[in-house]
């Protein structure tokens, strides 16, 4: 029962109800990332109507955030190409480093050394900082 009321209230955790039914009505399966979001399309990428171009959404494994699809996929998502990265023979340059979701507010987060966040202590200060103060 409360898988039921996730999936029809909850939109930021996979999908909601109203998702999962029109990608089962409408949609058509186009890959699935190294993250296990899953890529659709509408059926035989028939053109919309309303929009002039095929519908593409992604389904989120887990919690929904956009810093997890990665730029192969965005690209594809936004129609700015045409081939999924499934289709396409592509070999990463030397150079390319691995995609990783942005983790700012979670605990896995950058926190610099000096940082108040970050675990540890500050360093001492220096001494060399002169406060300004009203009048000198």
């Amino acid at each position: 029962m409360k898988q039921f009321f996730l999936k029809l209230f909850t939109w930021w955790n996979g999908q909601t109800f109203g998702t999962q039914l029109w990608t089962w009505r409408f949609g058509e399966l186009v890959g699935k990332d190294e993250q296990g979001n899953l890529y659709y399309r509408t059926i035989g990428g028939k053109i919309d109507p309303t929009l002039g171009f095929e519908r593409r959404w992604v389904v989120y494994n887990g919690y929904a955030e956009a810093t997890k699809v990665p730029p192969s996929w965005h690209g594809w998502l936004h129609h700015t190409v045409d081939v999924p990265p499934t289709q396409e023979a592509y070999t990463p340059r030397e150079w390319e480093k691995p995609h990783v979701p942005n983790m700012t507010g979670t605990p896995l987060a950058y926190r610099p050394p000096g940082s108040t966040l970050a675990s540890g202590r500050r360093p001492a200060a220096t001494g060399d900082y002169k406060s300004w103060t009203p009048g000198s």
